[in-house]
């Protein structure tokens, strides 16, 4: 049983673009953001949006290629087998007929991932932009963009079998 969904995990990649699209889109964070993170127009225009949008696909491909570990708990008794079913005992195979659908719904991977934004995602966050003397406003609009995505990610990742 395959538990890395290649197209799950790909859509899932996509989502945090779409995401970030409305989230810094602005009418929603995206004046906020800019002014939080000392961003300025002048900026903006000298960057190389092709490298900057394909590295963070990349990265949330990366994140999306993590998540069902996280999110999809069958993974988990894959891992005690030693990721290797087919070495498995007979009762591997039986606890899989079982439970091989078991909490494998959107609602449960959007739980996950949002619980994984909270717990990861905002700890990381949250001290490096202290760290770099920035506002509780910035940590709240990146942390949030990423506590949004990772549900959604997990969803997707925990809906699509």
């Amino acid at each position: 049983m395959d538990f890395l969904n290649l197209g799950a995990i790909l859509v899932a990649a996509v989502s945090a673009l779409v995401v970030g699209f409305i989230w810094y889109h602005p009418k929603v964070f995206g004046n906020a953001w800019m002014q939080a993170a000392e961003m300025t127009e002048e900026k903006m225009k000298g960057a190389n949006m092709a490298k900057i949008f394909g590295l963070a696909l990349f990265f949330a491909f990366l994140l999306a290629t993590a998540l069902p570990g996280i999110v999809v708990h069958q993974m988990g008794a894959l891992s005690l087998v030693g990721g290797n079913s087919a070495s498995a005992l007979p009762s591997y195979e039986a606890f899989m007929l079982d439970y091989s659908e078991s909490f494998r719904t959107f609602r449960h991977g959007l739980f996950h991932g949002v619980l994984t934004g909270v717990f990861i995602a905002l700890p990381i966050l949250g001290t490096n932009a202290l760290f770099e003397r920035k506002s509780a406003k910035y940590i709240l609009i990146n942390a949030g963009y990423w506590i949004v995505t990772l549900g959604l990610m997990g969803g997707i990742i925990g809906a699509w079998k």
